[in-house]
């Protein structure tokens, strides 16, 4: 049994501390004087938000730019997939939120005559995107956010793991956690916000940071809690061809200031501002016809690189590669998970108390896709629509954005679908998966099975994948979870591990149903897309 309560009534318990996070914990507590905690179980500042270095999308405003424009780009991305209704959420409020950011003192990049200096990237028909110091976007938002909250009483517990939720009378009450010291303790709250962030470290390859380990969606599965297009996991085609982790991301700003892609011989071979998926794959496809396991990126026309990029310039410099003289080897990295855990246009999930936002969350803004850039104002967004939903006294979901998949079942009517894509249901994995106790004893073993885990889900369910790949990678995690069982008590590092594990086979479930190739799920054994797929694969709920 857990001990005490680490806190008690609070209004708000945030889990994560990206930018859907601290978007939220700054209108909950600054604007609307709601006691607030923050659960993270790094540092306040060690979230994938610091990594991003694409930019936020947003239309500011004068032609010939405009948020419809930027609607049918998101849509486009999402394949067929993305819910109209968020994606207008998205575009028409992301403005908003961008000149919130702006007032608590975040700089974006200018030009000579002190504007905003907007770039164009793939997916992207018009230069719409605003970046900090190059390539350093995330840092800056997440700095920008941080100092916002530290201003609040928002209450902070920093190297706290949320281990699950705490679900009391059909409602969520807060979450389990675990102290650094092992102390195991229930943080109650009447409403709690998931923002976790995404599942990258699933791959052995991967742009995010070693804190994504799909924490809220493995959360949200052990609850019942119903999640969306898991099987969606978008990889980012020029990830610096390195051993470092996690792998420097050459930006896609790069791409939209004129940087080529080359094949090792030298040879161009795809548009470089085609939506990362279109990217991956033609990458991949080229790769395989040579045999190597990497492409390049030439940038060496680009006129003042270190000034425009001084983040990407340290990073390259580091390995020893000048982007004036080299030629950059990139390979396609696991980038951004576009599925998680299923939310009406307000970010409500399927059990009452609960809310999702960012990454973590299957909104319907995504699709099969997400369009480059929108992954900050995601957060910004529906972390902001959270609280404000909360404020008005809601405490569940409504028949709105994705959530439609869920109460119109695939075969009802246009009238009961409210135009909204239909769900298909599907059996959560069941594996034998027993995690004792949390304790900070023996870590060792669960580094040793994270890297199988990776290595399994790369090698069957990465950037192609088909039914035998996909088979084998669901009786490899189940084998991996019985492993696990038997390891000992449950470390952090073990409780991550079993969080990717039941992630993992979530994603394999969702990827073996999908019979088809649609945005960033390639089938090679149903290379098109099927109209008769046009649903949201809805597991729990």
């Amino acid at each position: 049994m857990p001990d005490s309560s680490l806190d008690t009534h609070l209004d708000l318990l945030v889990v994560g501390s990206g930018v859907a996070g601290l978007s939220a914990a700054v209108r909950a507590a600054g604007t609307h004087g709601m006691r607030v905690g923050i659960v993270t179980k790094g540092e306040l500042t060690q979230t994938a938000t610091r990594w991003a270095q694409g930019g936020v999308a947003a239309v500011l405003g004068g032609d010939p730019d405009s948020t419809d424009l930027h609607l049918a780009d998101t849509l486009a991305a999402g394949a067929g997939l993305c819910d109209v209704d968020a994606v207008r959420v998205l575009v028409e409020e992301g403005p908003s939120r961008v000149n919130e950011l702006i007032s608590f003192g975040a700089a974006f990049d200018l030009d000579e005559s002190g504007q905003y200096l907007l770039a164009r990237e793939g997916g992207h028909s018009l230069p719409r995107i605003l970046h900090a110091g190059g390539a350093a976007t995330g840092v800056e938002v997440e700095r920008a956010l941080v100092e916002a909250v530290r201003a609040t009483a928002t209450l902070l517990h920093e190297h706290t793991y949320a281990v699950d939720l705490v679900v009391e009378g059909g409602r969520c009450r807060g979450v389990l956690a675990l102290e650094p010291d092992g102390t195991l303790v229930e943080v109650r709250a009447e409403h709690v916000l998931l923002a976790t962030g995404g599942s990258g470290q699933l791959f052995s390859v991967t742009t995010n940071p070693p804190e994504a380990t799909a924490d809220g969606v493995a959360m949200a599965l052990r609850s019942g809690v119903a999640v969306a297009d898991v099987e969606f996991v978008q990889f980012h085609p020029t990830a610096l061809h390195h051993p470092s982790m996690p792998r420097p991301l050459l930006s896609e700003a790069l791409r939209g200031h004129g940087a080529l892609i080359r094949d090792v011989r030298g040879e161009r071979f795809v548009d470089e501002l085609l939506p990362r998926d279109q990217v991956s794959k033609a990458m991949m496809s080229r790769m395989l016809e040579l045999g190597v396991d990497h492409c390049y990126l030439d940038a060496r026309h680009l006129e003042r690189f270190a000034e425009r990029f001084p983040t990407i310039t340290t990073a390259l410099a580091a390995a020893g590669l000048d982007p004036g003289a080299d030629l950059l080897p990139i390979a396609p990295a696991a980038h951004y998970h576009c599925g998680g855990v299923l939310t009406d246009l307000d970010g409500a999930a399927s059990l009452p108390g609960l809310w999702a936002a960012g990454e973590v969350a299957a909104s319907g803004v995504h699709g099969a896709n997400r369009l480059a850039s929108n992954s900050l104002l995601d957060g910004m967004v529906f972390g902001f629509r959270c609280i404000e939903a909360i404020e008005a006294g809601r405490d569940g979901p409504r028949p709105t954005g994705a959530m439609r998949a869920l109460i119109a079942p695939e075969g009802s009517g246009p009238d009961d679908q409210a135009q909204g894509l239909p769900g298909r249901r599907l059996e959560r994995p069941v594996l034998p998966i027993d995690i004792p106790t949390p304790s900070t004893e023996h870590p060792s073993d669960a580094a040793t099975l994270r890297d199988e885990v990776q290595a399994v889900m790369t090698r069957n369910a990465g950037v192609v994948r088909d039914v035998a790949s996909l088979t084998a990678a669901a009786s490899a995690l189940s084998s991996l979870a019985s492993r696990l069982t038997r390891s000992g008590p449950g470390s952090t590092a073990h409780l991550e591990l079993r969080n990717l594990i039941e992630a993992g086979a979530a994603l394999v479930e969702a990827a073996l149903a999908r019979e088809e190739s649609r945005g960033c799920h390639t089938r090679s054994d149903a290379p098109e897309p099927d109209d008769a797929l046009l649903v949201r694969f809805v597991l729990g709920g």
